[in-house]
């Protein structure tokens, strides 16, 4: 018989207590026999933005005390490796014929401490010949100076590429459009900032290359690895530790890592790495950058019609993930929650001297969420009209089947107009406006703004949508969960432990997860793109399902009773004939017995989704504008965020949560800025905007539940909702305090100067 489920109850996160005394334990902490007497690299960086290498001159630094070995690209024998997303574009580990960005490493440094090596790698010195560095997006699809000379271009990705025609040219699009409104919207390049930088250590263990590495999805990166250490053939053993964030930077795998195999092997020692924070700002790949210019247009009475978006996507230095943003994750999405009949996207990545982009939490979503919401407003604004009015009057309307957009993009399940029916409630709109036309009546010099986001995302939407789990019952009836996905603070441990205890009877705390290990996890598809409870965690329900089945044949056997008169006592964690719970097997007993019959109580399987989903959702920020200063104070933050179906409302308010803090952060603080040539100038935290619980209002979360067809949990994403949902908002909330003042759009971040800039601007 079955207890009470325990799935959607609020369970206490099982990985607090560790963190929370002794802490984790992250790459730079590993501790291992093998890596005893390890020596230590470090990176030399380009201070150029962009340039010709005449020289690297290594002679010194090899000199200095406690130095083993010092290598550039030449005397490595790195080749140049082409990119993926356009072969044309090539470069190698370390820096070979020129440099790209400020930061980019042109050589390594190994030695005895990491003291010793940080003070030869300052011996290093380069010549180069310098090129103009191209920072602006604009800038660089119109200049000659080309980034990468065989590509031909700057703009090294475009969505013709996929086969998508160009736009029709706007004033014959929009001709029977009986209002139109035009939009310039910069979505700022924003740094990831993980508490944990990089770090790594690597060690040949016979002919295997064993290395620790903070990553997201060490499955894939093993590829990566056996590319850089000899290809084919060659044995690599990844080990994940603790993870202290990612955010999507993590997914990828970088040079200084790809190194250390080579680097270990020269020497014949361990040899561990570990980033600064500046590095890590300069290197560790960034999110965002996206220049949109949109067109809106529709009818007098609020009805869109047609819109229309071309997307500049700045790749950075590199044609890596962040080429693909905008035409695999922004275009899909462009026409978010509305049913807009006509809709055209074009997208262009371009090369700058920067550091290269990649996925940040949302990766592609909020800019398409970001670009339509704006455009929402200033369509509202053009008619007079209020914003939550026009919304309301293009949404898509409710729907529990699959629903095809005019991009060709098909959602799962959606209520957009109930979540915004929430949140307005919750809000108290009508209150709100009332206040603000008082103050704005009274002219006060504090001013209120109402900003509003009803948005989509997808979630679960990277190739491959399966994943793999195995759950095995030890001989004393504990349990081990061996998961594909990689946590990074999400919860996965008190969630996966959640479904094998909810099956099978075995208590939470008698149960271990693995994760990131390549031995023992081989196949798995990581934690990106929101995937995980809905892949990961579907994995380990099918298994907790099969191996209830296998453990009742077995107790069937052991009881001498018919399988279909054997019940799982889940409150027990026994088996036992229906109606005779006095005479029970329990797990251990099972897997003993397994033993015995030459088995295992092991069961692994694959859970494959047939498609992605589609988590939706509605924000309200409230803020207050000083118009004498520009000074934003977030007052209030209501969201209604719609995963699915809920396994454990702490861990999805944990990630709502966050989700906002880093959406509220892009609107008012977060920018990657760079000098004209090239230089960044928001290389530590200090001159970087990080926010922090100051900064913050309490968030008031409105839960909502729409179940998926697409898994059997019914459970949606989360883990990028807040974010896609809150940056909107909140943006929106800045611009609608001063648009009595004339001001039309505030670009983000909407920092004191930017909005008193744009209170000046609007008045002269």
């Amino acid at each position: 018989m079955a207890g009470a489920s325990i799935l959607g109850t609020r369970v206490q996160r099982k990985e607090d207590p560790k963190f929370l005394t002794t802490g984790g334990v992250y790459s730079d902490d590993i501790v291992d026999p093998r890596l005893k007497g390890a020596a230590h690299a470090v990176f030399v960086r380009s201070m150029v933005a962009h340039g010709k290498i005449e020289s690297i001159d290594i002679d010194a630094a090899k000199d200095m005390p406690g130095v083993l070995a010092v290598h550039t690209a030449e005397s490595l024998g790195l080749e140049l490796i082409p990119s993926p997303f356009n072969p044309t574009a090539a470069r190698s580990l370390l820096a070979s014929g020129k440099v790209r960005h400020v930061g980019e490493p042109i050589a390594v440094v190994v030695a005895d401490t990491h003291q010793q090596a940080v003070d030869a790698a300052e011996m290093v010195f380069a010549d180069y010949e310098f090129l103009p560095a191209l920072v602006d997006m604009e800038a660089a699809l119109a200049s000659e100076t080309l980034i990468y000379e065989e590509a031909g271009s700057n703009g090294v990705f475009d969505t013709t590429a996929l086969g998508i025609p160009e736009n029709t040219p706007t004033d014959e699009y929009f001709a029977d459009c009986e209002v139109t409104v035009t939009g310039r919207f910069l979505n700022q390049r924003v740094a990831p900032c993980p508490l944990e930088v990089r770090a790594s250590a690597a060690v040949w263990d016979g002919d295997t290359l064993v290395q620790w590495i903070s990553t997201q999805h060490a499955q894939a990166a093993k590829d990566h690895f056996v590319k850089a250490n000899g290809g084919e053939g060659t044995k690599v053993h990844l080990i994940t530790p603790d993870v202290g964030g990612g955010f999507g930077a993590k997914i990828d795998a970088y040079a200084e890592e790809l190194l250390l195999g080579s680097l270990a092997k020269d020497i014949g020692r361990p040899v561990r790495y570990v980033e600064t924070r500046s590095e890590s700002m300069m290197n560790l790949g960034h999110g965002r950058g996206q220049l949109q210019f949109v067109t809106i247009g529709g009818t007098k009475e609020g009805k869109v019609t047609h819109y229309q978006v071309h997307a500049i996507q700045d790749a950075g230095a590199f044609v890596g993930m962040g080429t693909i943003l905008a035409p695999f994750f922004t275009r899909p999405m462009i026409v978010g929650v509305y049913d807009i009949p006509n809709v055209e996207c074009r997208t262009t990545s371009v090369v700058t001297n920067t550091t290269p982009t990649t996925a940040y939490r949302g990766a592609g979503r909020p800019e398409a969420t970001a670009a339509i919401e704006r455009a929402m407003d200033l369509f509202a604004d053009e008619l007079g009209k209020d914003p939550a009015d026009v919304r309301r009057m293009n949404l898509i309307p409710k729907f529990l089947e699959p629903h095809t957009t005019a991009v060709d993009q098909t959602y799962d399940v959606g209520d957009y107009e109930e979540s915004l029916n929430r949140v307005l409630e919750a809000a108290g709109y009508d209150d709100l406006r009332a206040e603000q036309k008082a103050r704005r009546d009274a002219g006060d010099a504090k001013q209120l703004g109402i900003g509003l986001c009803v948005y989509v995302e997808i979630t679960g939407g990277v190739d491959p949508k399966q994943e793999d789990a195995k759950i095995e019952v030890n001989d004393d009836g504990t349990a081990t969960v061996y998961t594909g996905t990689t946590p990074q603070g999400q919860g996965h441990d008190t969630a996966w432990s959640m479904l094998t205890s909810n099956e099978t009877g075995i208590p939470m705390d008698k149960i271990t997860l693995v994760f990131g290990d390549t031995e023992l996890t081989p196949v798995g598809g990581g934690t990106m793109a929101s995937r995980s409870l809905q892949h990961g965690g579907a994995a380990v329900n099918q298994a907790a399902v099969e191996l209830v089945e296998k453990g009742k044949k077995l107790a069937a056997k052991l009881l001498e009773a018919d399988e279909a008169d054997v019940v799982i006592d889940t409150d027990m964690g026994a088996f036992h004939v229906a109606g005779t719970p006095a005479v029970s097997k329990t797990w251990a007993d099972l897997a003993v017995a397994a033993k015995q019959d030459g088995d295992e109580m092991t069961i692994g399987t694959t859970f494959v989704a047939d498609m992605a989903t589609f988590p939706f959702g509605a924000h309200i920020a409230v803020v207050e504008v000083d118009t004498g200063t520009g000074q934003v104070k977030h007052l209030r933050q209501i969201a209604c965020d719609d995963a699915g179906r809920v396994l454990n409302p702490l861990l999805l308010d944990g990630q709502i949560h966050g989700g906002i803090a880093q959406g509220t952060a892009q609107a008012l603080l977060e920018e990657v800025r760079y000098d004209e040539d090239g230089n960044p100038v928001t290389s530590n935290l200090a001159d970087y905007g990080m926010i922090s619980a100051t900064e913050l209002p309490s968030f008031e979360v409105i839960h909502m539940e729409t179940p998926t067809f697409v898994n059997p949990l019914g459970a949606k994403g989360i883990g990028e909702s807040g974010t896609i949902g809150s940056t909107p908002a909140v943006q929106s909330a800045v611009c609608d305090a001063v648009k009595h003042l004339g001001v039309k759009h505030i670009d983000m971040p909407a920092t004191s100067e930017r909005v008193w800039q744009a209170i000046q601007a609007a008045q002269a």
